[in-house]
């Protein structure tokens, strides 16, 4: 049984169960005049994300648009397999992300330098996407879907390709992984746990920060996490991620005084954040045993590469 929640009438998150766990990456279906997909997640996401379509008594041939806010695979990587089923919907995406959904290769290669032998099992098949298939979003573009108009955003610091998604209806912003991950195994604590997602290879501080205060001169009132979920306090997402950026990169300076090889420095890093973060929860009153725990390390061990990419190439740049 697909699971899904209605936020307003028009608007549906649906778990795509990334990783075959549950609350870690949404889809969202925008029902309105026209109907709009927004993510796929991985290739293994499909199935979930078909099956919700069908108990909203929607099929595929009707969806209109496939809204990707950037290409990682754990977003846009069943894209090619949902396109299948799809033959009326056109791909929005940012201008460069077109070329490599048109020849996955390179998205493939990089994704594998990350996961290892751990990728077919985490994204399955990736196919190529009919180039005539897209659309190449501008920056503050609109689309009119009906009762809602999307305005897209370029939003760069977690990726060069990434987009945002403004919805009018809901004063609601699609936000991709520019604010973070929300755990939403914390929604019965006292407190939410947010973290930047700094993953590989174009995480960039300064322009999260710059996509950021763009998102506070828009001013949301609800934000739609990739991972995962609507959250109804956005101001509290982004003093989070500005909180904790500074304490990543830290992390990553630390870690590269400390070891010279680049799996070493990334691991360190890992563990790092990894110490500060338990710390910091359990000092707040989580039990070890917490559910969060077992996802939280998921997400620093990609972010922990992210950071020290983007130390080196920082480095390397003032040579």
């Amino acid at each position: 049984m697909a699971k899904f929640e209605k936020i307003r009438d028009h608007l549906f998150c649906i778990d795509a169960y990334d990783l075959g766990l549950p609350n870690r990456t949404s889809s969202y279906l925008i029902k309105d005049d026209k109907i709009a997909l927004i993510e796929t997640s991985a290739s293994p996401s499909v199935p979930y994300i078909l099956k919700a379509l069908e108990e909203l008594h929607i099929s595929p041939e009707e969806i209109d648009y496939l809204i990707l806010t950037h290409i990682h695979l754990d977003h846009a990587g069943g894209a090619g397999v949902f396109m299948q089923l799809c033959p009326n919907a056109k791909v929005y995406v940012h201008p460069k992300g077109v070329r490599h959904l048109v020849d996955p290769s390179r998205l493939i290669t990089s994704a594998k330098s990350v996961y290892g032998e751990k990728f077919d099992a985490i994204f399955g098949e990736i196919l190529p996407i009919a180039e005539e298939k897209f659309h190449a979003v501008d920056h503050e573009e609109s689309l009119n879907l009906g009762s809602s108009i999307l305005t897209f955003y370029h939003t760069k610091g977690h990726a060069n390709h990434h987009i945002s998604i403004y919805d009018s209806l809901s004063n609601g912003m699609f936000v991709g992984d520019t604010t973070g991950v929300f755990y939403p195994d914390m929604i019965k604590e006292h407190f939410d746990v947010i973290l930047p997602s700094t993953s590989p290879n174009q995480f960039d501080p300064d322009l999260m920060e710059e996509s950021i205060q763009l998102y506070e001169k828009i001013r949301p009132g609800i934000i739609y996490f990739g991972h995962y979920g609507a959250y109804s306090n956005p101001e509290f997402a982004y003093e989070e991620v500005r909180r904790y950026l500074p304490i990543f990169v830290q992390a990553g300076r630390q870690a590269m005084q400390e070891e010279n090889d680049f799996t070493k420095q990334v691991n360190r890093t890992e563990q790092l954040l990894t110490d500060n973060l338990f710390n910091e929860l359990q000092l707040k009153g989580l039990p070890e045993d917490h559910p969060v725990f077992k996802v939280i390390p998921l997400d620093l061990a990609v972010s922990a590469m992210g950071i020290i990419d983007y130390l080196t190439k920082a480095e390397q740049n003032t040579k």
